[in-house]
C-alpha cells in the first residue's frame, strides 16, 4: 500500500466516524463541529484526487461560511433539545426505510461504475477528443502540448471551471448566489427576534426622539431638612 492509498483510507475512516457522530450527538453544537470535521476529510480526499479547486471550495464555502452560519443559528436560537427528541422513535422506522432505499440506489449506481474492465478504462483514458478540449477552454498555442495528433491545452482545472462558470453557466451561478443571499438574510432575521431576556435598541424610535424627551428639567424649592432632636 502506497502513501496515497493510506491517506485515502485514513481520511475515509475519519469522515465516516464524523458523519456518524453528526447524527448521534445529543448536542447540536457538537454535531455541527463533527460536520466541520467531515467536510475537512472530504476536502482531503478531493485533494488526493487532484481536484484542488473543489477541495479549496469545500473548505472556503462550507466550512468557512455555511458551517459558521449554522453554528451562529444553533447557538442563538436557543433550541430546546428535549422537545426536538420527542417522538424520535415514533418516526424512526420511516426514516430508516427512506435511508435504506437511498443507500441501495447509491450502491446500484456506484457498483455499475466499478464493473468497467481495466483495459476499457485505459482505452478511455488514452482517447482524447479535440472537441471536448476546445469546449473546456480555448487552446493557447504557447501553453499547449502535442500528444500524438491531438493538441491538449495545459490548463488548470481552476481556470477551466472558471471559464465555464462565467460563460456558459453564468445565469445559474447568479441564481444560486441570490438564493444563498436570501437564506443568509432569513437566518439573520430569525436571530434578531425580540426576547424578554435580551436588551436591544430601536433605531427608529431613537431617530424620532425630541430634545424635550431626552432631559426633563424639574424646578424644586430649596428645603432645609428637618433635624431630629
Amino acid at each position: 500500500m502506497d502513501v496515497k492509498s493510506a491517506l485515502f483510507y485514513a481520511f475515509s475512516a475519519v469522515m465516516l466516524f464524523a458523519a456518524f457522530r453528526v447524527i448521534t450527538s445529543r448536542n447540536p453544537v457538537h454535531a455541527a463541529l463533527f460536520l466541520v470535521l467531515a467536510f475537512f476529510q472530504a476536502s482531503g480526499i478531493w485533494m488526493l484526487l487532484k481536484a484542488e479547486f473543489l477541495s479549496i471550495t469545500l473548505v472556503l464555502v462550507y466550512v468557512g461560511a455555511v458551517m459558521v452560519l449554522f453554528l451562529f443559528v444553533v447557538m442563538m436560537l436557543d433550541i430546546n433539545i428535549d422537545s426536538i427528541r420527542q417522538g424520535f422513535w415514533k418516526h424512526f422506522p420511516l426514516s430508516a426505510t427512506v435511508g435504506a432505499v437511498i443507500a441501495l440506489e447509491l450502491a446500484a449506481v456506484l457498483l455499475g461504475g466499478f464493473r468497467i474492465s481495466e483495459p476499457r478504462q485505459q482505452v478511455a483514458a488514452n482517447v482524447i477528443s479535440p472537441a471536448a478540449v476546445t469546449a473546456v477552454a480555448p487552446v493557447d498555442v504557447a501553453s499547449a502540448a502535442d500528444v500524438g495528433h491531438v493538441v491538449v491545452a495545459q490548463v488548470s482545472n481552476t481556470k477551466a471551471l472558471g471559464i465555464l462558470l462565467y460563460t456558459e453557466y453564468l445565469y445559474p451561478v447568479q441564481v444560486a448566489a441570490l438564493i444563498l443571499f436570501v437564506a443568509l438574510i432569513a437566518a439573520i432575521a430569525l436571530t434578531l427576534r425580540a426576547r424578554k431576556d435580551s436588551k436591544f435598541q430601536n433605531a427608529s424610535q431613537q431617530a424620532r426622539v425630541k430634545s424635550r424627551d431626552r432631559v426633563t428639567l424639574v424646578k424644586m424649592d430649596a428645603v432645609k431638612p428637618e433635624t431630629k432632636e
